[in-house]
């Protein structure tokens, strides 16, 4: 991969338990954007899955680990660089870590996603939670 940009871009992590997806509730609206995955700036030297764990923790107080990349993209509402992360629990309780930042957490039925991202995920994040959260026998 080659590195074209200057900015680093911005993590985000999806992550699932059961047949939740963990989304936070920012303080300040981001375009369009008030609900979303935990997820910040990639900072010098970090790989976007070494974000996405870093700011989780930082953001919800959840130990995650990365389990693989779900692609990139320039995102429509902000115009940043964004990079999906799938990650998985491995300790801690999500809570509003960071209060200058964050409002709320809810884990979020794959139902309900539409009520808090109405114009919909990026293609491949759908696509991993449609398989992820889907109903079990």
């Amino acid at each position: 991969m080659t590195e074209t940009t200057t900015e680093q871009g911005i993590s985000t992590a999806i992550i699932t338990a059961g047949d939740r997806v963990l989304m936070i509730r920012r303080r300040e609206r981001e375009g369009k954007l008030l609900w979303a995955f935990p997820g910040g700036g990639i900072e010098a030297g970090e790989t976007p899955e070494q974000a996405a764990v870093r700011e989780t923790a930082e953001e919800v107080d959840l130990e995650v680990k990365a389990v693989r990349s779900l692609g990139e993209r320039v995102h429509p509402q902000t115009g940043r660089h964004m990079s999906y992360v799938a990650c998985e629990v491995v300790g801690g309780e999500a809570r509003v870590a960071d209060e200058e930042e964050l409002a709320e957490v809810a884990w979020i039925r794959l139902g309900e996603i539409p009520d808090f991202v109405p114009w919909g995920l990026f293609g491949p994040v759908q696509e991993y939670l449609d398989e992820t959260l889907a109903p079990g026998e």
